[in-house]
């Protein structure tokens, strides 16, 4: 493979595990995925399944006493001329507050926080913290950055940005801190887009012009995005590959129209069936998924989703634990139905 087939993140077998005094929670237990550039990838599974869990480990940004125990994540930095061709690093190798590190980390993978209200500090002024990252990611004086901010804030459709950037964070509504936490991640250009949960607590306008933000800055900047979420509708509307995760592990990876129209994995298939259908009728239940995800101290043997699974075998399913194995073009899956 060439350089410029390359991926752009390649997350191999990566476990992150929190060592606690009740046992060991395994948050991310052998997470391998990819994505290219300029792609949209959508993480998508119930709460619990380790989605925001990995998008830290990228970013070297778990929590005490979370830890990468095992696996790699290669990053191809772009070139200096904006290019693509350079060698791929492992992200895993380096200290979290290393130079390398500290370069990448809000430059090349930005994060949008799940939650803005949490993620902004509440005593700075929201064009205070942009500033910051702008200033520390470029060769600008602050002037200049407070230039740039303000042509951030109005890129993304925030009202008066000369006099929003000197708001903090609860003076400003769901929506407006949200498009706020956007100009930020993507203040220093970067080629990696993480985006959890971006829509999480707004109302569904506003939700739509975030997701519509979202796409026109994709098409401007060519940058690719990892979009975290459970709502299968975002991620139709959005993302070109899928994947989708379960008990800290991703259990199948595909184009979202086979993910859509040919799902092989039994969670995946749980979990389309239990969307609600515009065409379903009047007072129609909706289809859960059996039982629940396991307690983390409690994980189960062999493949993690077999207490749920319709279609379990005994004496595999409860003893061996599947791999990812590809059944398609750009389709993997791991399940002992395709050996």
């Amino acid at each position: 493979m060439t350089v410029e087939n390359e991926p752009l993140l390649s997350v191999r077998n990566l476990h992150t595990y929190f060592a606690q005094d009740e046992g060991m929670v395994k948050a991310v237990d052998g997470v391998s995925l990819e994505m290219s550039a300029g792609a949209t990838l959508g993480v998508v599974g119930e709460s619990g399944c380790g989605k925001s869990v990995t998008a830290r480990s990228i970013l070297r940004i778990v929590d005490r006493p979370g830890r990468i125990v095992a696996g790699e994540i290669w990053f191809r930095r772009p070139t200096a001329n904006g290019g693509a061709g350079s060698p791929a690093v492992d992200l895993a190798k380096l200290e979290p507050n290393s130079k390398e590190m500290r370069s990448i980390r809000g430059a090349e993978i930005a994060l949008i926080f799940q939650e803005p209200m949490s993620s902004f500090s509440p005593v700075h002024s929201v064009g205070n913290q942009i500033i910051e990252a702008i200033v520390l990611h470029e060769e600008i004086d602050r002037r200049g950055a407070r230039a740039k901010a303000i042509e951030m804030l109005r890129r993304v459709g925030v009202s008066s940005p000369d006099q929003r950037i000197d708001q903090l964070a609860n003076q400003l509504s769901g929506g407006l801190r949200q498009r706020a936490m956007i100009a930020m991640a993507l203040s220093c250009s970067p080629t990696l887009l993480i985006a959890d949960e971006p829509t999480t607590a707004l109302d569904v306008t506003t939700q739509t012009q975030i997701l519509e933000l979202l796409r026109q800055l994709q098409q401007e900047d060519g940058m690719a995005i990892m979009l975290i979420t459970h709502d299968l509708g975002v991620i139709a509307e959005m993302a070109t590959d899928v994947a989708v995760m379960y008990l800290g592990r991703v259990v199948e990876q595909a184009p979202v129209d086979a993910i859509f129209h040919a799902p092989k994995h039994p969670y995946t298939r749980a979990l389309l069936r239990s969307i609600p259908r515009m065409r379903a009728r009047s007072r129609e239940r909706l289809t859960p998924i059996a039982g629940s995800v396991p307690h983390p101290y409690d994980r189960p043997e062999g493949c993690p989703f077999h207490p749920r699974c319709p279609d379990f075998m005994p004496g595999t399913c409860d003893r061996q634990t599947p791999e990812l194995r590809a059944v398609g073009d750009r389709h993997t899956v791991s399940c002992f139905l395709y050996p």
